[in-house]
């Protein structure tokens, strides 16, 4: 039952893809004119062999049999290159839409699921059904058009040959279909282990550092030699099942040829069938043989194919971020939360119960100690998870009624860490913007965030590589280039996340010159444990356990707030 629903979903996923309508129609018939030409081939064989019996040899049969042979062969190149064009584009298509997709899925989903599990679905898994479009297919085709062909004839020439080998196919089937019940089984259990086994290459070989840092090198070789051998022993499955489904396709075929050879011996001996026609009966045998045996390994593939698209329909199925909502809101609007309540985990409140409003232009920072929900409330405005209870509101319209690119277009975001993306630094400042800036604004950008001064310096300036994750510069100049990039992109509300708390204290006097500059006329939210950076702040919100316990300027809470006294004068600013 469940492989008939996994066929259901190979099907409704194959509908979905662009197929190149006119390319196939062309390969198609390219595959039928080839089939036909090798169809031909016996019969004028018989004829040729029966005019050698009869010592009247025909030239022009050799000549058209020459002919067959080369139209045979052009056709057969054109429609393999035309199917394998066919494979490619259904699956570039389907990478392209599980890409789209992936990118649009929400925060919770990459909380779940390993980097490198979902990798392994759009590259492994689709190999797979690349696989079996760009190569089986061809030969699935054709050899289906070629035993049809060949049954035809041969049930014109001898009718008894064609019933003793017809007998075959059920008893093939009856032996295969098993098998590949249980090839589906293994293929789609050995996907899985890999998508595991390219997780935890993910994991382990982008925080590399961490991993050197701590020599566990040996502890994850261990990790991957185990994953490796899992994929091991799942390979040595799919052989041993190969090696059965092969022997017993090629077995039941010969075994056919020789009660052909047998039957058809006693019939020339006899004078009832011609030499001719027993040599044209035994290569329209062949022509079924060939495309059975190429079938067993369009059977294996097609079982690992079905179980790739079982995960591939998984995420294209998942609901994407809610990218609706038509509400406007005016530029500056204050930012409200109204009793917002938040658990990642059901029964494990991470915010409960918060209120607040930034105004238009003012600051906004909260303080505690860690795990208050500071970072919590962060994501919650970035609208990467959802309140389970209350509201975040734009002046009076719940931010959901929002679409959400115009929302997190109105946000800036800049975090302690600030990782850059592999690339230039000028990539990275125009990061996100539909339109290239100008480079004076690109510059003006690099001068306001104090960033202007070391990327002159470097040999390549604004095409300086900064590396994966941006850890050819340090710390000070890449927040410098987050601030560049969110000066450019003009927010409306400002967020901060302990944005120079990593910093030495030159890098420190830079970053905080640029985020003052960033700051100018924006609604700005900040999260500080180091409170001499928000001492001046309009309002400070100190959370404890996800709930709001003290508010009002810094000399408001060393009055009133015993908790927040106590972390001023730890810092020397009671």
């Amino acid at each position: 039952m469940k492989t008939e629903g996994s066929l259901k979903n190979f099907t409704s996923l194959i509908k979905t893809l662009h197929w190149p309508v006119a390319v196939t129609a062309i390969a198609l018939f390219l595959s039928l004119v080839e089939t036909v030409a090798g169809l031909a081939v016996p019969l004028i064989t018989k004829d040729l062999v029966d005019s050698f019996t009869s010592e009247l040899m025909n030239w022009k049969t050799g000549v058209f049999l020459l002919i067959l042979f080369v139209v045979q062969a052009i056709t057969g190149g054109f429609s393999y290159y035309m199917l394998a064009y066919i494979g490619e584009t259904v699956v570039a298509d389907l990478r392209n839409q599980l890409w789209q997709k992936v990118l649009r899925l929400p925060v919770p989903y990459f909380d779940q699921n390993e980097t490198g599990e979902t990798m392994s679905r759009i590259t492994q898994d689709t190999t797979v059904l690349k696989s079996l479009v760009s190569e089986h297919l061809v030969s699935f085709i054709s050899g289906v058009i070629s035993i049809i062909g060949a049954v035809v004839i041969l049930l014109v020439l001898d009718w008894k040959m064609t019933i003793i080998m017809l007998v075959s196919v059920p008893v093939s089937m009856a032996v295969l279909y098993p098998l590949g019940r249980l090839m589906h089984k293994v293929a789609k259990a050995t996907q899985a282990e890999m998508a595991k086994f390219s997780g935890h290459l993910g994991r382990v070989l982008g925080d590399i550092r961490l991993v050197k840092a701590y020599r566990a090198e040996p502890a994850e070789g261990e990790k991957g030699k185990s994953a490796i051998q899992s994929l091991f022993r799942y390979g040595l499955k799919e052989a041993k099942i190969q090696a059965v489904i092969s022997p017993i396709m090629m077995l039941t075929m010969m075994g056919i040829l020789v009660v052909i050879l047998g039957y058809g011996g006693a019939q020339v001996a006899k004078g009832a069938l011609s030499a001719g026609t027993l040599v044209a009966v035994i290569f329209l045998l062949f022509q079924i043989i060939m495309p059975f045996a190429q079938m067993a390994q369009f059977f294996t593939s097609f079982q690992k194919a079905v179980g790739a698209t079982e995960r591939i329909q998984g995420i294209l199925q998942m609901k994407s971020e809610p990218a609706a909502g038509e509400s406007s809101v005016q530029p500056g609007a204050a930012l409200t939360f109204s009793d917002v309540h938040f658990a990642y985990e059901e029964g494990k409140q991470v915010v409960n119960g918060i209120s607040f409003t930034a105004e238009r232009g003012t600051v906004t920072a909260f303080v505690g100690p860690s795990g208050g929900g500071k970072t919590t409330i962060f994501s919650l405005v970035e609208r990467f998870y959802q309140p389970v209870a209350g509201e975040i509101l734009a002046g009076d319209i719940p931010v959901n009624e929002i679409s959400l690119s115009n929302w997190r277009g109105r946000i800036g975001y800049v975090s302690q860490e600030s990782p850059l993306l592999s690339g230039s630094i000028l990539d990275n400042i125009a990061y996100g913007l539909e339109r290239r800036p100008t480079m004076e604004n690109i510059i003006a950008a690099a001068k306001a965030a104090n960033a202007y001064s070391f990327i002159e310096d470097m040999p390549d300036q604004f095409e300086t590589l900064v590396g994966e994750r941006g850890m050819k510069l340090s710390g000070g100049q890449r927040q410098r280039i987050a601030i560049a990039r969110a000066l450019l992109h003009d927010p409306e509300i400002l967020l901060l996340d302990e944005a120079t708390s990593n910093l030495d204290s030159g890098s420190e006097t830079h970053v905080q010159e640029a985020l003052q500059n960033l700051m100018k006329g924006r609604t700005t939210l900040i999260i500080a444990h180091r409170l001499a950076t928000v001492l001046h702040a309009d309002q400070l919100l100190f959370l404890e356990k996800g709930k709001i316990t003290g508010r009002g300027t810094h000399k408001e809470l060393v009055d009133t707030h015993m908790l927040y006294r106590e972390f001023a004068a730890g810092q020397g600013l009671a």
